[in-house]
């Protein structure tokens, strides 16, 4: 499940860290390569001898007195995943707030990889404010949760907040790495194209960019290797390789010269250009009877018909109801079609959140409520790893 794949194990101090010794020994035996960061809390609640016996490696402990000369750069780049198990309610706060006063917590905002948490407090800590507040902030910047249960609690409580049984946590590492997102080639468009009209105007739409680039970021924390073809120039994340254009026939040569295992055509490709463009700004006072307008490359279609071909998700930014979606899912003869309802409040161009439904290539469809786009990506990804999981 999760052979060869890289796992940094962070046990944070709380009395479920005794769990985190059968943790280490799960993700041992579905093949990964663990080591676990220690905080000094944790070692309150179990000692660092037993990871060491269990996982073949000596746990990391503190930010010095180590051999690395930078620790918490080392395991952040050596990991393909980091699981934060348990996750206390502090160390939730520190992550959302961007802190780095420990090993585990500059870990967490080095690493570039996937970061799991399965937290575990009491309920009425979970239930509070703040930790709510700092979950939220976790989602949105593309973090992964695991739990908590219901059941029994420290010092005899039964409620919400008690951590994930360790063969849970497996499941839902492996399912956000994918089964086989390791080397695997991942090409993404985004934003929407511009089709000039003279030196100052063009043809275009009003697509940021943004659902593509958090899909790239996705990907990227799922140990597939990306390059983002975009109009828009939003940060992404330092590991993908990104290829900055303007109109869609830039957009078709990139996209012809890139060879991909997974292509996900999230960009918004202006459908006609200008026949000719003006090398001069038109002039108001010259007038303007007419602009001749041609189709642009269908530059889904040209990948849809590679040989090979590679898993094809497509998008469709809509104003009328899902069954547009659903024809065109038919018609484009892709493995997966995403449509959105750009006149929903939350759901249109530019914002952060998104509301979207799967469509299968049989029509089949599953609606997503409405959630940051981060979030988006990561189930779209959960959808696209099964996918390509299947022999073709």
């Amino acid at each position: 499940m999760l052979a060869r794949r890289r796992v940094l194990l962070a046990v944070t101090g709380g009395v479920a860290a005794y769990k985190s010794a059968f943790l280490a020994r799960r993700l041992v035996e579905a093949g990964a390569e663990v080591r676990v960061a220690l905080s000094e809390s944790a070692q309150e609640f179990i000692g660092a001898q037993t990871f060491a016996a269990i996982t073949g490696s000596n746990p990391s402990i503190g930010l010095f007195g180590q051999d690395e000369v930078s620790p918490h750069t080392e395991l952040a780049r050596w990991a393909d995943i980091v699981i934060v198990a348990p996750a206390t309610a502090a160390t939730l706060s520190r992550a959302a707030n961007g802190l780095s006063d420990d090993l585990i917590s500059a870990t967490l905002l080095a690493t570039q990889k996937p970061i799991l948490f399965a937290p575990a407090m009491h309920t009425e800590m979970w239930e509070n404010p703040a930790t709510q507040r700092n979950i939220a902030t976790l989602r949105r910047d593309g973090y992964h949760f695991v739990g908590p249960n219901e059941g029994e609690l420290a010092g005899g409580d039964v409620g919400l907040g008690r951590v994930s049984e360790p063969d849970e946590i497996v499941v839902k590492a492996a399912s956000i790495l994918g089964s086989a997102g390791d080397g695997q080639m991942v090409l993404v468009t985004a934003g929407g194209t511009r089709e000039s009209v003279d030196p100052v105007r063009y043809l275009g739409n009003r697509s940021s960019g943004k659902m593509g680039h958090a899909i790239a970021d996705e990907a990227v924390r799922r140990g597939y290797r990306v390059t983002l073809v975009t109009t828009s120039d939003l940060p992404v994340s330092p590991a993908v390789k990104v290829v900055q254009v303007e109109s869609a026939q830039e957009m078709q040569d990139a996209v012809s010269a890139i060879d991909a295992d997974i292509a996900v055509m999230a960009a918004a490709v202006a459908d006609f250009r200008p026949v000719n463009r003006s090398a001069d700004k038109l002039q108001r006072a010259d007038g303007l009877d007419q602009i001749d307008l041609e189709p642009t490359p269908d530059i889904l279609a040209s990948v849809v018909a590679r040989d090979p071909r590679p898993v094809v998700v497509g998008f469709a930014a809509e104003t009328g109801g899902v069954e547009r979606g659903i024809e065109k899912a038919r018609k484009k003869k892709v493995d997966l079609f995403v449509y959105n309802n750009v006149t929903e409040e939350g759901s249109g161009f530019g914002t952060d959140t998104n509301r979207v439904v799967l469509i299968g290539p049989d029509g089949s469809t599953e609606e997503l409520p409405q959630m940051p786009k981060t979030q988006v990506a990561s189930n779209l990804w959960d959808r696209i790893s099964s996918i390509a999981a299947v022999p073709r």
